[in-house]
């Protein structure tokens, strides 16, 4: 049998540490570790990839801890814009949705862009719509209210300055959750889902969405999921970028993922992080942040929950 696997992440940068306290560190931790263990669970009982990543990544679009869903930051105009995409390794099979509001789980959305439609990427008013010809209820905007992030805006607010999240500090922290599952079959997917930037304007996307840059899932070489920033992460098509790098240069998963991570994003002047894995279940967590919210589980016996390096 094939060795199963699930990596997660709650985004890369972090908190400083000055700013993080012990009980602050323990609901991340146990937020992290109550998503990794719907997915792996899945796994366990033979369920696909697809399905696995689903559920994790929904278990934390609706934690208030990380900038997904219910805990979307605010853009420049005070409402809350998603992003969300999802592909399967062993067909190629994406869906993504983009600038959506008042969708609990813009994963599930995203999935069934894959699954209903015959596009691949909706955004705006016409993923509204497509989801409002699925039954989707719509949350008020309330349901994704958080004082935290709403500070974070009003510190920000009717100024050309944006945050990539938790942090005081501009640009410390890149909010994005995510996870990649390999199956007891050897099939693999990836989920990445996204409240974007505090104060965004125009209609900004992020990498979150974008099959290839940050979301990708191929049997042949590996799934990824990215956190970091955004506009890096599309140029360096990071997430296809280790795919490619595992098909053409023969690399191993770890290999070509710290290579990216450490070596090309950083070339290109972004930061973060991502989380991989291959078809017989390796896992690689690679950041070159502070830190990154992640955790991982193996049938292998390799089991882990942390933020900082």
């Amino acid at each position: 049998m094939n060795t199963f696997s699930m990596a997660i992440h709650g985004g890369a940068g972090t908190l400083v540490k000055g700013m993080m306290t012990p009980e602050l560190e323990s609901r991340y931790k146990q937020a992290l570790k109550n998503a990794l263990d719907k997915g792996y669970l899945i796994l366990e009982a033979g369920g696909s990839a697809i399905e696995a990543v689903e559920e994790a990544v929904k278990l934390l679009e609706d934690s208030s801890s990380f900038n997904a869903g219910k805990g979307a930051v605010f853009t420049a105009t005070g409402s809350h814009e998603m992003d969300a995409s999802i592909m399967d390794g062993k067909t190629l099979n994406a869906g993504a949705v983009s600038l959506i509001t008042g969708i609990k789980n813009p994963v599930s959305l995203a999935r069934d862009v894959m699954e209903q439609s015959d596009h691949v990427f909706l955004a705006g008013e016409g993923a509204m719509q497509f989801a409002k010809e699925l039954k989707y209820s719509l949350e008020a905007p309330a349901y994704f209210y958080d004082e935290f992030r709403h500070n974070q805006w009003l510190e920000i607010k009717d100024t050309d300055s944006f945050q990539l999240d938790h942090s005081k500090k501009k640009d410390s922290k890149f909010g994005t959750v995510g996870a990649v599952a390999c199956d007891k079959e050897g099939n693999i997917a990836a989920a990445t889902s996204t409240g974007g930037m505090t104060n965004k304007k125009w209609g900004r996307v992020g990498d979150s969405p974008m099959v290839g840059a940050g979301n990708y899932a191929n049997n042949k070489t590996c799934a990824v999921s990215c956190t970091g920033s955004g506009e890096f992460f599309i140029r360096g098509v990071v997430a296809y970028d280790v795919a490619c790098l595992m098909e053409h240069k023969n690399m191993s998963l770890a290999d070509a993922a710290t290579e990216v991570i450490n070596k090309r994003i950083l070339e290109l002047g972004g930061d973060g992080g991502l989380i991989a894995v291959d078809a017989k279940g390796n896992l690689a967590m690679p950041f070159n942040t502070e830190g990154m919210y992640r955790a991982c589980k193996s049938s292998n016996g390799l089991e882990e929950v942390s933020i900082y390096k």
